[in-house]
């Protein structure tokens, strides 16, 4: 497997730069609605060793699995995140985006236009439905407090919008309620799907299982972070935002025996490799914890818990390039990535796959 130059000076320590995870992506690349079968979408399996690049549909990923193996994927939900009110005095309309949850009815959340949104400001969704602004001191940011009958969730079904990225050029539909949603999620606190997740189906996941390997869940809560270019030409210097994760003791336990029977854990997207590789220690055991990360896996990185990985094509200069980067290699993924462009596959969120073995 050949080495990036790029990484390193003449005395041999390590040099990163954002210029190195640049490419030019036509516009017509980037997928504006999803497959209405998912599994239907182009796959791209890489191997790291050969080199070797193959195409197939991603319901022909199962001939690339074995038994034994486990497949771990995030089971976040996204929820409508994206909700559009009025403010109590002037009437004048507010769009408040809800970025994280930090206790009971308080939340960290984006709100348009910001500059007219102060502290003690009461923002109106429906009559019973409210939040107080109780703290302006973030950039961009607002902390507010939510007023409401019943469950916040559950509420924000119906007054809430899907959060859709913003190189999908368009409003929300209906469609998108259920297909910006992998079919098995269930723990509602994501504002971004995690995408690699979006080509399973209910029976691509009952073939693999049948075959003989686990699959097995996280939680990570994908946040607007996935979204952001890096800012700095060092990407050592780039802060990732902490996500809230939860790694059950279950979970963890059949990672572990996976691991010990000599068989390969495939994750399921960049946020379960973030997860994975929080909670790995030196000696490579999976420890069952919850709590916040901010790990920013970028190259060179030594992958102590992750074996393959299934993900999609994502956007320059972003750290889900960086991390598809540290587990392979960056020159064969930038080869992966012109190859994708050339067959004509589909990039970002809706777009299709690559499988890295």
């Amino acid at each position: 497997m050949t080495t990036n130059k790029n990484f390193f000076d003449l005395d041999g320590n390590i040099k990163m730069k954002l210029s190195d995870f640049a490419y030019n992506l036509p516009e017509s690349r980037i997928a504006q609605y999803p497959l209405k079968d998912r599994s239907e979408s182009q796959l791209m399996v890489v191997d790291r060793q050969t080199e070797k690049i193959e195409q197939c549909k991603f319901k022909d990923l199962i001939k690339h699995l074995k038994p034994g193996d486990c497949l771990v994927l995030n089971d976040t939900k996204v929820f409508p995140a994206r909700l559009i009110g009025r403010k109590d005095k002037t009437g004048a309309k507010v769009e408040v985006f809800l970025l994280r949850n930090l206790e009971n009815g308080i939340w960290e959340v984006l709100v348009k236009p910001a500059r007219r949104v102060r502290l003690g400001n009461k923002l109106i969704f429906k009559n019973d439905i409210f939040c107080d602004v109780i703290d302006n001191t973030l950039s961009g940011g607002r902390i507010v407090e939510f007023h409401c009958n019943g469950e916040l969730f559950n509420v924000l079904e119906e007054i809430g919008q899907t959060p859709l990225p913003p190189y999908i050029k368009r409003q929300p539909e209906q469609i998108d309620k259920e297909y910006y949603q992998t079919v098995y999620a269930k723990c509602p606190g994501a504002v971004a799907a995690p995408t690699a997740g979006l080509h399973f189906t209910w029976e691509l996941l009952d073939e693999i299982k049948n075959m003989g390997m686990n699959v097995v869940n996280i939680t990570l809560h994908v946040g607007l972070g996935s979204f952001k270019t890096v800012q700095v030409e060092d990407i050592s210097r780039h802060q990732m935002d902490s996500e809230y994760y939860e790694l059950s003791e279950k979970a963890a336990h059949i990672l572990n025996k996976t691991k010990e029977n000599g068989n390969s854990i495939i994750a399921v997207g960049t946020s379960t490799v973030r997860v994975l590789e929080t909670v790995v220690n030196p000696n490579g055991y999976l420890r069952w914890s919850r709590g916040w990360t901010d790990k920013f896996i970028h190259p060179p990185h030594k992958f102590r818990a992750v074996d393959h990985l299934i993900t999609n094509f994502h956007l320059p200069k972003s750290t889900l390039l960086m991390l598809v980067s540290a587990f392979a290699n960056h020159d064969l993924i930038m080869k992966a990535y012109k190859q994708a462009m050339k067959s004509e596959f589909r990039f970002f969120s809706y777009g299709d796959a690559m499988y890295i073995v």
